[in-house]
Formats: structure tokens, C-alpha cells, sequence
């Protein structure tokens, strides 16, 4: 089963219909959802979610939604790729239990009226909103950003109801399994790699802003500077030798660490990814890039650098700073400008959504100390 165009995607949302939305266009370590336009959701939407999909039922809202709605983040301070919850909610009015497929639907509608207002919801509720970032899947290729992407694509309020599909045994449903369920409910399904593209053609969230060649205690290195036009922040990309797409290049995308990158620390039996050691690296290498992203480290994240440190939480690291995590696209967006295509990544292995939009491919996981 091919995949629909993102303008076949478009049209059916305009027109109310749910759609099938697939994390990446492979089929192995793939998750999708089923989503509708917030909008347009009604009862019978919220009963084949519950029923068919079997997921969580979430509202993705914006940013600039979640304050006009005075919604906070369920947790303070939550990191990671699941952080963007905010306080599960109600609709204030008419409401009996919550629990109803109408309850649900009334709620969602109440959320996204026009004039909505916090009085017009409650806490705690049956509906879990998720807060998108800003920039949308050209920052963070998740599925809160692209239901968002998608509604707005579509010439409707930027926000989506979604729901995890699961299989008929509870587990979460991976590419074949999502590609069969679009097919047995007529549902159009899409990847957010091809939403990333068709933005692409016409959009960016950086721009580049100075360049020019430095002196580090590795060697000579091209610094290149680009401002992040949704949050104003600057990032830097430092590279060295001739980048090219077809040929795999050494990458980092980089979040700093007081610890690891100014103390220096390291953690025994675990692999340290430092700012010095990468510079090293690609020094060696003759050919690489290093992301830089804008990101003061939080008090939290400082102090479980400092436990780590010293040995108090001696478990393995894994996965990637979640800075990193959830601001993929601005990294993605940078070494796309700057020519990489292939790529040999200096990180812990994770899994990358949908950065094959960004015309990128992680062929492995290096250590730069090695």
C-alpha cells in the first residue's frame, strides 16, 4: 500500500475525515496515530478511537492555544519526549461524567472555540491536551506537531484530535500493521517525513546570519551562525572539509552540558560525548559537523549531571539529551543547509523521527573517543 500525498491528506482533513499518520516511511520502528482536525470532531470520531485505534485520545493545541487556555505542563520541568503534556481537562458546561464519546467530543469543542476562555474547561479531565512546539515538524518531527501542521495546512484551526493505534493484543502497532489499518477503515495515510518535504519547499524556521572561518585548539574550523526564527535563538554549526550528501559524514548535534563539556567529567563504562572530544574527532576525521543548539542547561538537568558524576545514578545513559529530542528539526534543518545527507552520528543510539523529510539518513552511532 502506497502512501497518500500530503495534498490528498489535506483535502480529506478539510473535509472532516480521519486520517492514518505514520512516524517515519519505513516500516520497521514505525508508530502512527489516527487523527481529525479538532474542529471537526464528534462523537463518532472519539467511538472509533476508543474502539479501533485503542490509544490515548490527546488534543494537539499550540502553544499560543495552551496560554490562551491557561494550561500548564502536567509536570513541572518534564523532560524528554514526553513533556508536552499539559493538564488533562473538561468542558465546564453540559457535561455528565466526561467519559462519553460525546462528553469528549463537547470537550474538545470547547477547547477550541473561537473565544475559548479558561472557564470554559475544568481539571482534571478525560481529554489529554499536548502542547506543540513552535515551528511545527520543522522543529520537532512528532505527531502533536504534525496533527497541528496538517489542520492548519488544511485552512483550519491548528489543532487535531489524535489516538496511538494499537494492535488487537495491546501492543503498539509498527508500519505493516498501521498500513493494514488504514486500508480495512478507507483511511488516507501519510508519513511526517512527506509533510516535512512539502514545508520544505517553501519554508524555513532558520536562516543563516554569519559565517566565516575560526581558530580553535583543534585547528581551523568554518563557524556558521543561524537564527531560529520562531524562538530567536542562535545556533552554531562548526565544520570542516568539503560536505557532501551522497558521501557519510561524521556528525553532532550538541546540547551543552556544564559537566561533560566544562568540568569535563566522564562516567565509567559510559561513553561521554563532550564538545572538545567531538571538535577532536572531526579534526581527525578531516570532514565533519558540529551542532551547536542554544539551550541553557536547567537547574534539574544540572544537578542529575552532578548525581551521574558522582556515580549516585551509576544506570547506563541512553538515548539523547531532551533538548535534542525535541528540537530535531533545527538541527536537521542545519545540516541539510550545510549539505549532509549521509551521516556517521557521535551520540547514543536513538531512534530519529522522520528526518528522511529533511533528506538526512543515519547509516550508525560512533564514539568520538574511539
Amino acid at each position: 500500500m502506497e502512501l497518500n500525498s500530503v495534498d490528498e491528506l489535506i483535502s480529506d482533513i478539510r473535509q472532516g475525515r480521519m486520517v492514518v499518520l505514520l512516524d517515519d516511511d519505513a516500516d520497521s520502528y514505525n508508530e502512527g496515530v489516527v487523527m481529525v482536525a479538532a474542529e471537526h470532531c464528534e462523537a463518532k470520531h472519539v467511538t472509533f478511537m476508543a474502539r479501533q485505534a485503542r490509544g490515548l485520545i490527546c488534543l494537539t493545541l499550540t502553544k499560543e492555544r495552551c496560554q490562551q487556555l491557561d494550561l500548564p505542563p502536567m509536570v513541572d520541568g518534564a523532560q524528554g519526549e514526553k513533556s508536552n503534556f499539559t493538564l488533562s481537562i473538561e468542558g465546564a458546561v453540559g457535561i455528565d461524567t466526561g467519559i462519553s464519546a460525546v462528553d469528549r467530543a463537547a470537550t474538545v469543542q470547547a477547547a477550541v472555540a473561537p473565544r475559548a476562555q479558561p472557564a470554559d474547561i475544568v481539571q482534571p479531565g478525560h481529554i489529554f491536551p499536548l502542547t506543540a512546539m513552535p515551528g511545527g515538524v520543522l522543529t520537532r518531527a512528532g505527531h502533536t506537531e504534525a496533527g497541528c501542521d496538517y489542520a492548519r495546512l488544511a485552512g483550519l484551526l491548528p489543532a487535531a484530535v489524535i489516538a496511538d493505534i494499537l494492535k488487537p493484543d495491546g501492543s503498539v502497532a509498527d508500519g505493516q500493521a498501521l498500513r493494514e489499518f488504514a486500508a480495512q477503515h478507507a483511511l488516507k495515510i501519510g508519513s511526517i517525513a512527506n509533510l516535512i518535504h512539502f514545508r520544505m519547499v517553501n519554508e524555513r524556521t532558520v536562516r543563516r546570519v554569519r559565517e566565516g572561518m575560526i581558530d580553535t585548539d583543534h585547528g581551523p574550523f568554518r563557524l556558521t551562525a543561524y537564527r531560529d526564527q520562531t524562538a530567536g535563538k542562535v545556533h552554531v554549526a562548526l565544520s570542516r572539509g568539503e560536505i557532501q550528501a551522497h558521501e557519510p559524514t561524521l556528525v553532532r548535534v550538541h546540547v551543552q552540558s556544564v559537566m561533560r563539556d566544562l568540568v569535563t567529567s566522564n562516567m565509567a563504562d559510559h561513553p561521554t560525548w563532550s564538545l572538545g572530544k567531538c571538535l577532536q574527532a572531526v579534526a581527525k576525521n578531516g570532514c565533519g559537523v558540529i551542532v551547536l543548539l542554544a539551550h541553557t542547561e536547567r537547574p534539574e538537568q544540572l544537578l542529575a549531571s552532578i548525581d551521574m558524576a558522582l556515580g549516585e545514578h551509576p544506570s547506563p545513559v541512553t538515548g539523547v539529551a531532551p533538548d535534542a529530542y525535541n528540537e530535531v528539526g533545527l538541527g536537521s534543518q542545519i545540516l541539510k543547509d550545510l549539505g549532509v545527507g549521509k551521516i556517521h552520528l557521535m551520540g547514543a543510539p536513538i531512534k530519529y523521527n522522520a528526518i528522511s523529510g529533511f533528506d538526512l539518513e543515519v547509516l550508525d552511532f560512533v564514539d568520538p573517543g574511539q
